[in-house]
């Protein structure tokens, strides 16, 4: 990337790599949030999505948690949303207040005249996203090479989820009626929105992202065999289309990580998508999922975001059998939370569990594995 200073810290990506490390890596998803009182300051009266749609601000928000934790976190991740692609589409999102995102008009059925336009609809990502592209260069700019960035989208299982449920669901009927009740128009729509996501993705890379990450936040709702095929099918053509879209662009692949949360039960598929890195929740096992894994990928995780309410006994306990669970981190694990952080965590005791990783991982010498 022309203009771009040299990487300094590219402990991450030698990792995401498979490359054996002097110690794990590490970043937290929503690292950049209102749990920091300067993302208060520097959000303002804009709403969530202004903020998003201006690189000035997204940018500041994006370097943040660099700034605040210096030295202790080892990449950023671009401030923006996974439901700028239904936006880009056509749809109204909106996020309110202690409620989270909506959609005042959510898809009804295929036949309600809204499933018929996005379908015809041709979506220009280039020029609707514009906003992103420019963020993540100036953010790139701004780092100065600390520390790699974070592209990211959401997974078309995930975001079929958002437009048709009209926000975030417990029970999710509307969903479940659609890919039950509809499965042929929901696969179509979950092909056109996979597509979407992989040119969003490779202009992203274009404007500077040096890995990308898919969040598949609503694949717990998916049995074993709904997973297989409603969501798996798409994060694959993701993974595989992706690098030809990059190599059509003349630009070199990034590594790739999917996070289907919840999805505990396809480990091994996903381990076998065609993701260099496979992120997981809090509720898998460590050492469990390094068994399954075999060393095909890097792993990503997975402490519970909870712990972070907790004192710091609490905290190094965790991170203890984290660390254990993952062989000691010298290859094959990127240090993370096993969801993002969440409202009202006390911005120190992050900052603790950071130092935790690096006081228990940097002395320790573990055999290596096989990537």
């Amino acid at each position: 990337m022309a203009g771009f200073d040299v990487l300094k810290n590219d402990l991450l990506l030698r990792t995401a790599r498979g490359e054996r490390v002097e110690r794990p890596p590490i970043w937290v998803m929503r690292q950049a949030g209102r749990y920091l009182p300067e993302y208060h300051q520097a959000k303002g009266d804009n709403d969530f999505f202004a903020c998003c749609r201006s690189p000035e601000i997204a940018s500041t928000l994006t370097l943040q948690p660099i700034d605040r934790y210096n030295g202790l976190i080892d990449a950023a991740i671009i401030f923006s949303d996974i439901l700028v692609i239904p936006q880009a589409m056509g749809m109204i999102v909106e996020m309110l207040d202690k409620k989270g995102p909506h959609f005042p008009n959510p898809l009804k059925s295929p036949t309600d005249g809204q499933y018929e336009q996005l379908m015809d609809r041709k979506v220009d990502v280039a020029q609707e996203l514009d906003y992103v592209y420019q963020a993540i260069t100036m953010t790139r700019h701004k780092l100065k090479g600390r520390v790699p960035l974070y592209g990211f989208c959401g997974a078309p299982w995930t975001l079929l989820c958002y437009m048709v449920e009209g926000g975030g669901s417990k029970l999710f009927v509307q969903v479940k009626t659609w890919i039950y009740k509809y499965p042929m128009q929901s696969k179509k729509l979950l092909q056109k929105i996979a597509e979407l996501c992989v040119e969003y993705l490779a202009l992203q890379v274009e404007a500077g992202a040096q890995i990308i990450q898919v969040f598949d936040s609503w694949a717990a709702e998916l049995s074993p065999a709904s997973f297989k095929e409603f969501s798996l099918p798409y994060l694959r053509y993701i993974s595989q289309n992706l690098p030809l879209r990059l190599e059509e662009f003349r630009l070199e692949s990034v590594p790739m990580v999917v996070f289907a949360k919840g999805a505990w039960y396809a480990l091994d598929d996903l381990c076998g998508s065609g993701y260099q890195v496979v992120g997981l929740d809090w509720l898998q096992d460590p050492a469990e999922a390094v068994r399954i894994a075999r060393g095909r990928v890097v792993l990503q995780g997975n402490a519970d975001p909870g712990v972070l309410y907790g004192n710091k006994e609490a905290i190094t306990a965790v991170v203890q059998d984290m660390v254990q669970g993952f062989a000691g981190g010298k290859q094959g694990w990127i240090a993370n939370l096993g969801h993002g952080v969440t409202p009202f965590v006390n911005p120190d005791n992050l900052k603790f569990f950071f130092e935790e990783i690096h006081r228990l991982t940097e002395a320790k010498s573990c055999p290596s594995t096989t990537m």
